[in-house]
């Protein structure tokens, strides 16, 4: 297989992962539509996300199995994070207040933007499993070809997250509605709370 061919089925897996509507989406969404630290959140996701593809392509899935207790510390650790954050959220879904802007909504210190965001992406279990296990084992049918694989799943990772953090701004107008973002919230304190439970149920 070529190294076109193999970067593109990484590209298409990575993304394929990806999409689906999780805790670390959700917060870069909500960075988006506030239009704060959204280079530093997205830049934050995606490299860690390179660094977890990388390890798993080159067979550190087995680190996993070698020290058990790792994944129940980030199982209970996760859990624990995500249900602070959805308290968070369905407390700010239940305050009432005028609609935000977003260009002058305070979306907190950079700092803290960066620490929330390496929260929701290293204290997740399923990003391990994501990355270093599946995309790990699929890489091992591109012998040979395994960098471009994992190029291709970590382009994958790059092109969403700035897509949907830069993208948010297209629906900032239906956020000046308060209402749109307490629907925002609620969804996000659930979403929290689902993820939470999942882990906790191991």
């Amino acid at each position: 297989m070529s190294p076109i061919e193999s970067a593109v089925a990484g590209f298409s897996l990575g993304l394929g992962l990806i999409l689906a509507i999780g805790a670390q989406n959700a917060f870069v969404l909500r960075q988006g539509l506030v239009a704060r630290h959204v280079f530093a959140v997205c830049l934050v996701c995606a490299l860690s996300d390179a660094v977890l593809i990388s390890a798993g392509v080159a067979g550190a899935s087995g680190l996993m199995k070698a020290v058990p207790w790792i994944e129940p510390l980030m199982r209970y650790g996760g859990a624990s994070f995500l249900i602070a954050y959805a308290l968070k959220s369905f407390h700010a879904a239940l305050k009432p207040g005028p609609g935000l802007q977003p260009l002058d909504a305070d979306g907190g210190s950079l700092g803290a933007a960066i620490a929330t965001c390496l929260a929701f992406t290293w204290l997740n279990p399923h990003v391990y499993l994501d990355t270093l296990v599946l995309l790990g084992s699929v890489s091992s049918q591109y012998e040979g070809e395994r960098p471009a694989f994992a190029l291709g799943a970590v382009t994958a990772s790059f092109s969403f997250f700035f897509a949907l953090g830069y993208g948010a701004r297209l629906l900032r107008p239906v956020f000046a509605d308060p209402r749109a973002w307490r629907v925002l919230d609620l969804a996000i304190g659930i979403i929290m709370g689902l993820i939470a439970e999942s882990l906790l149920r191991g």
